[in-house]
């Protein structure tokens, strides 16, 4: 049996390397493009990420607490699943790479529901596997189709000085936008499990939302550099096509009650973008090394969860 403080650290562990491993979705591109400074976009992105999970992160918890587990888990396991998530992005984060901490976190808790025997829900996993597998699909083609639309309305503006402010004004508001959307949808993800034991989600969320924000302040360069130049150079109107349709995307998810990959959405909409301007400006290396972690991180995550449970619970038995 495990007490609640080290189920609320569990969390919080989680909580921060969202943050940590995020932020670069949020501001990458803003950062990038050279509008903002790096500290004053993780604060913006801190201020938003915590506001998002505090006023709709209830649907998303709802999911990853009960939705896939039917039955009650254990203490025990619950803390395993969220470890088990935190420990492979801490890894991802170190590396540099936007890996999707949902996937972490749905591939402990699937590892522990089989090392207890819980009841599965095999729809919902096969639900949300499926929205992993589209997400980024149609949020690059959310991308493009914004860019055009962007490009064509400042185009037709000509060179009056407010339109030619208002990419970089738009760029700001998509980056408040995706970061608000993060602490909606990941807040579920960071302390979802820990509403598996009847804990008022209330405070899951101002511990998540808390616990967020001090990951994107401590720890969110790394994957930041990445997502803002690592895969393609983007320009003001790239970004802010690409952080809009990322922003709307995982939004729509938070809404409807799936976890969903920020990491993912983000990349697909910079890819987009990306060869938009022609497939050579497009390192496909690194997006190579993102699609690796995206497979390997909740296969990795449930198999290390199955085991570390089996473990404990032998040594605690």
């Amino acid at each position: 049996m495990i007490g609640l403080i080290p189920l609320f650290l569990a969390g919080a562990y989680v909580g921060w390397n969202i943050g940590a491993n995020d932020a670069g979705n949020c501001v990458g591109t803003t950062v990038g493009s050279g509008l903002l400074g790096y500290r004053r976009a993780v604060l913006l992105v801190a201020g938003f990420a915590f506001l998002g999970a505090l006023l709709q992160g209830g649907e998303v918890m709802s999911t990853v607490g009960r939705g896939i587990a039917t039955s009650e888990l254990p203490s025990l396991a619950v803390f395993t699943a969220m470890l088990s998530a935190g420990v492979f992005v801490t890894i991802a984060t170190l590396l540099r790479v936007p890996v999707s901490t949902s996937q972490a976190i749905v591939g402990g808790v699937a590892g522990v529901g089989l090392a207890v025997g819980a009841d599965l829900d095999a729809s919902a996993l096969v639900r949300i596997a499926e929205v992993w597998l589209i997400c980024p699909i149609l949020v690059g083609i959310m991308a493009v189709v914004i860019y055009l639309v962007s490009r064509s309305l400042l185009r037709r503006a000509g060179q009056r000085s407010v339109w030619q402010r208002l990419p970089s004004a738009l760029l700001i508001l998509s980056a408040c936008y995706i970061s608000f959307s993060l602490g909606a949808n990941h807040v579920g993800t960071a302390m979802g499990p820990i509403t598996n034991l009847e804990i008022e989600p209330a405070w899951m969320s101002l511990l998540g939302g808390a616990a967020l924000a001090v990951g994107v302040l401590t720890f969110g360069r790394r994957v930041t550099q990445t997502v803002g130049s690592g895969i393609t150079p983007l320009d003001t109107v790239s970004a802010f096509s690409a952080q809009t349709a990322a922003a709307l995307a995982v939004h729509f998810f938070s809404i409807v009650g799936i976890p969903v990959s920020t990491s993912q959405a983000i990349v697909g909409a910079v890819i987009g973008v990306g060869i938009l301007h022609g497939v050579r400006t497009v390192r496909m290396r690194t997006i190579g090394g993102i699609a690796v972690g995206w497979v390997a991180t909740p296969t990795a995550a449930g198999l290390f969860s199955y085991g570390l449970y089996r473990l404990l619970a032998l040594l605690t038995g």
